[in-house]
């Protein structure tokens, strides 16, 4: 007998449990929204984190690929109204309510299948940015439309916010990414300031990985300051989960700033009540 599928109250019911038991800021910024809109961020969460789970997990290559392959054609059958998996059909509603776009879900797993196989060790500039706009920005290209906001100007906040916010990860999971074999800092600074071929079991203890480090952040800095500017054209009330996750990673940037990357064992976190803080600023708007 096939089990029955959740009713969407369980299933929206479900979805809250498990963004709120990561204990990320996402969270906290997704409860601006109405309800709705909100249930369908955490569905879209979900979905990211289901594809991230099969790209980080213990199984091996093939079993990886064959896993984001099905993916790929569930979100095939979402976008064609016949769904199979109860986290799929949480997605049906929201794709069709906010239009969402096949391509951006499909951009999502490719971000994953890049972390299938070969680790990245060192991209290139190129190569990173497409990594940090499959990962990061698409998921903000599908989020604005939840918020309300389908425009090319709301891409633009989308496309920067999401490589600010990703290569602000990326410097705050340095060591923990090389103690899986991965650097994702690119080839270029890299060997700007002398570190050419790196291994990823010694790179935390070169001399100039914290330059490295600063040079990233200025790139973050960047695309941070477009975001700003992009948002400022869109409608305030809306951005206001967009602007709650800006502010606490660029605070989180900020504290790597000043501790300017002297240790890689300790890493950097924004306190709670930072992130608090950020909500009830922005959710006054």
């Amino acid at each position: 007998m096939v089990p029955a599928l959740p009713t969407e109250a369980q299933a929206a019911a479900a979805l809250a449990d498990r963004v709120k038991a990561s204990g990320s800021s996402f969270y906290w910024a997704m409860r601006l929204l109405p309800r709705a809109r909100r249930a369908a961020m955490f569905a879209i969460y979900a979905f990211c984190r289901e594809v991230d789970d099969i790209a980080d997990g213990d199984d091996d290559v093939e079993t990886k690929r064959a896993g984001l392959a099905a993916w790929r054609v569930e979100i095939d059958a979402v976008f064609e109204g016949e769904p199979s998996r109860p986290l799929a059909c949480a997605l049906v509603d929201p794709v069709r309510r906010y239009q969402l776009r096949r391509e951006d879900f499909i951009a999502v797993i490719d971000g994953m299948a890049m972390d299938v196989g070969a680790a990245i060790v060192a991209p290139t500039l190129a190569a990173l940015d497409l990594y940090c706009d499959r990962v990061a920005s698409a998921v903000g290209r599908l989020s604005v439309r939840v918020f309300g906001i389908a425009s090319p100007v709301a891409d633009r906040a989308a496309d920067h916010l999401g490589r600010a916010l990703q290569l602000t990860n990326i410097l705050r999971d340095v060591a923990e990414d090389a103690g899986l074999g991965r650097v994702y800092l690119p080839r270029e600074l890299l060997e700007r300031h002398g570190v050419f071929d790196p291994d990823p079991k010694t790179i935390t203890r070169h001399p100039g990985l914290p330059a490295v480090c600063r040079d990233v952040a200025v790139v973050a800095l960047l695309h941070y300051a477009e975001a700003d500017a992009a948002m400022a054209l869109c409608p305030r009330r809306e951005m206001r989960p967009a602007r709650v996750m800006q502010a606490v990673y660029h605070n989180l940037l900020d504290r790597m700033l000043v501790a300017d990357w002297q240790r890689f064992d300790q890493r950097v976190t924004a306190p709670k009540a930072v992130k608090l803080w950020f909500v009830v600023r922005y959710g006054l708007l």
